[in-house]
């Protein structure tokens, strides 16, 4: 008897961080399925418009349904452009990713809107295509099983940012599971990663395959000796942080540190609208978050509001800020100094040698917080030249994405019946890396995919 076979094609995300697109293929039922997951935005690099304009490597028209994994615009950046080139199947992820999503997805309108009119372009989607895509999307909750045909799907919690999901495939008895990013569990407001220990096929992310994270513990330490220090100084701490989860967390630490007395009493300013936007959405999913952070809501407390922070979220607000007294810290976009609010305030504040710039995200080849990190000392902002007098300062551990250690131990946990894993999502080094860890240490075949690559799976 013949077996049922599915096909997965990579069509993005694979030799690369960003750009997640993958696409599921059944080639024996009746009605072949294509089922895509995520459809994200390349990032990072100056090729990257151009690359996230071209033609799908498909026929969206052909494809029936999109699962997200989560709201990251490198996961959901081009769902717009799906509407628009064709796709008028069903997407599905939990209620907070879809409602992430929209937000993330209006933010980044405007960001493209600027930058196409500087080369005499239109964005590569309306807004119009962005309100397409939520009338297609449905949710399902953590757990829920339902099937298309006869592949069973679930989503599972991946602890990466609100409503993040590993998607579950099941055919024929046999588990196929994509993790889209993994969570570093424990975190300040999540609860942990889901554990997976029977899956037969698996496709992971390896942003850290190569490299860990400091503890639990030291991060905060850090955390706290970073802000202690420049504030004596008198300075500026900015922290480039994502809109989504990394400010979030951020300011649930800093909250917590002001009132144990363990730092000062300082302003802190969130100069971004889109984080003001995604808190508040976060505030509406608290049955999301972890048990702790759980019982302090129940207890009265309100999460994200204290005396100290300041929503900045008109234009006039934060140009004010860098006149505003010292000492301060100031949390604004994008991450990874790419672009935002964040470079008004470096290019004000990284010739000064009493402030400090704190990186607490993975910072992609080729963008200014990489170039930062790596110690360059002249760097060009918004067309001036800027000396780098400022600290810069990386703590790792407050990346959202499990370190090599925790990957192996996420793939570990389906030692005894994974017959093949393939690392995605990462810088191709990070990816290897983890892949020849995962044939050394557990013995499991492992391998790095690239872009247009086809796998097939018996089922």
């Amino acid at each position: 008897m013949t077996k049922d076979t599915v096909k997965v094609h990579f069509f993005g995300g694979a030799g690369d961080v960003t750009g997640s697109n993958f696409m599921l293929e059944t080639t024996t039922l009746p009605k072949n399925v294509k089922i895509l997951v995520d459809c994200g935005m390349f990032q990072g690099e100056r090729t990257d418009d151009e690359r996230n304009r071209k033609a799908f490597l498909y026929d969206p028209s052909t494809v029936d349904f999109l699962f997200v994994t989560h709201s990251h615009i490198d996961h959901v950046g081009r769902i717009p452009k799906l509407i628009k080139d064709g796709f008028r199947g069903t997407i599905y992820s939990t209620p907070p990713t879809r409602d992430l999503a929209e937000a993330m997805l209006i933010d980044s309108l405007g960001v493209l809107t600027k930058d196409a009119k500087h080369l005499g372009k239109d964005p590569f989607y309306s807004e119009q295509d962005v309100s397409t895509a939520m009338q297609h999307w449905k949710t399902v909750t953590y757990g829920q099983k339902f099937n298309i045909g006869p592949i069973g799907i679930i989503l599972r919690d991946a602890g990466h940012v609100l409503g993040s999901a590993m998607i579950e495939f099941v055919y024929n008895g046999k588990k196929i599971l994509f993790t889209g990013d993994l969570g570093n569990s424990p975190t300040p407001l999540l609860c942990d990663t889901e554990v997976m220990k029977d899956i037969n096929v698996l496709f992971i992310e390896s942003v850290y395959g190569d490299r860990n994270h400091e503890t639990k513990e030291e991060r905060k330490r850090k955390l706290e000796s970073v802000i202690e220090d420049t504030m004596k100084s008198n300075g500026t701490l900015m922290i480039p942080a994502f809109s989504l989860e990394r400010t979030q967390e951020i300011l649930y630490e800093i909250e917590g540190m002001m009132e144990q007395s363990r730092i000062p009493l300082v302003p802190v300013y969130v100069d971004s609208p889109l984080a003001i936007k995604v808190t508040d959405i976060y505030k509406k999913y608290e049955d999301y978050f972890n048990k702790k952070v759980k019982y302090i809501i129940n207890s009265g407390n309100e999460i994200f509001q204290f005396p100290q922070v300041v929503f900045s979220k008109e234009t006039d607000e934060s140009r004010k800020i860098d006149q505003s007294q010292l000492p301060k810290i100031v949390i604004a976009g994008s991450g990874m100094s790419n672009g935002g609010r964040i470079l008004h305030h470096e290019k004000r504040f990284l010739p000064d040698p009493n402030s400090t710039l704190l990186l607490i995200g993975y910072q992609a080849f080729g963008t200014l917080g990489r170039r930062l990190q790596e110690g360059e000392k002249h760097v060009r902002i918004m067309g001036q030249e800027v000396n780098v007098r400022a600290r810069v300062v990386t703590i790792g551990g407050y990346s959202a994405h499990k370190d090599s250690e925790g990957l192996l131990q996420f793939v570990a946990s389906s030692a005894d019946t994974l017959e093949q894993v393939y690392t995605i999502l990462g810088e191709p080094k990070s990816s290897m890396f983890l892949a020849q860890r995962i044939r050394d240490y557990l013995g499991i075949r492992a391998s790095i995919p690239a872009t247009g690559d086809v796998v097939e799976i018996e089922v």
